[in-house]
């Protein structure tokens, strides 16, 4: 299914209507993704479809007008970013199997406060290689996929997202440390990384400055 994945976003056309697909917090439908990518419905429904066969986007059926009952309508087709994680390696590689590992040594040898200081050192440094760049940019280029709001920036994806599933005080550990590193060194003033365990995405969000209140 990676193979797969790889070759379906070879098509630039069916790439830009994933990129649109993907970046939306709510499920969409053939006529937003067909205006968005200034396309017909019909083929921007084969795209979709295509894009859902392999595996890179989910498929839910709602009605968007709300209404229930005779008359409401056939439920729309909804399509949103597969939760599913793809990796392609040629050949094949056992990275997050090693990464397992050591997760599992740290956690029993209780080296966790090292971990978290070296996440630190490793945020801190990646800031410090990207001066020239805003924290934004940043958080994009390691995948974090930010959105900024006007008292905080949120994290909608986890690069982490699988050994945090099996080690969550561990990794998100590592994850927060990482963070505070990285925005000690490129946030703005008053910024800070914190826990936010009921977030999507990211269990830590970047709380900044709110612009209306003067701070």
């Amino acid at each position: 299914m990676s193979v797969e994945a790889v070759g379906a976003l070879r098509e630039p056309l069916r790439r830009a209507v994933y990129e649109f697909a993907a970046g939306r917090d709510e499920p969409v439908g053939r006529d937003e993704v067909a205006e968005a990518v200034g396309i017909g419905r019909t083929l921007a429904a084969f795209h979709l479809d295509r894009l859902a066969e392999a595996g890179l986007l989910e498929v839910s059926y709602a009605r968007r007008s709300g209404r229930t009952g005779p008359g409401a309508g056939r439920p729309a087709k909804l399509y949103r970013r597969s939760a599913a994680e793809l990796e392609v390696s040629l050949p094949p590689r056992r990275y997050r199997s090693a990464a397992g590992l050591l997760a599992e040594a740290v956690d029993r040898s209780g080296a966790d406060e090292l971990l978290f200081e070296a996440a630190r050192e490793q945020g801190r440094a990646a800031g410090r290689a990207a001066a020239e760049a805003g924290l934004v940019e940043v958080l994009t280029g390691q995948g974090y996929e930010p959105q900024p709001r006007d008292d905080a920036i949120l994290l909608r994806n986890c690069p982490f997202h699988l050994l945090a599933r099996d080690y969550p005080p561990l990794v998100c550990g590592m994850n927060l440390a990482l963070l505070q590193g990285l925005v000690q060194e490129l946030g703005p003033p008053a910024a800070t990384a914190r826990m936010a365990p009921g977030a999507d995405g990211c269990c830590v969000v970047i709380e900044v400055a709110s612009k209306n209140n003067g701070s």
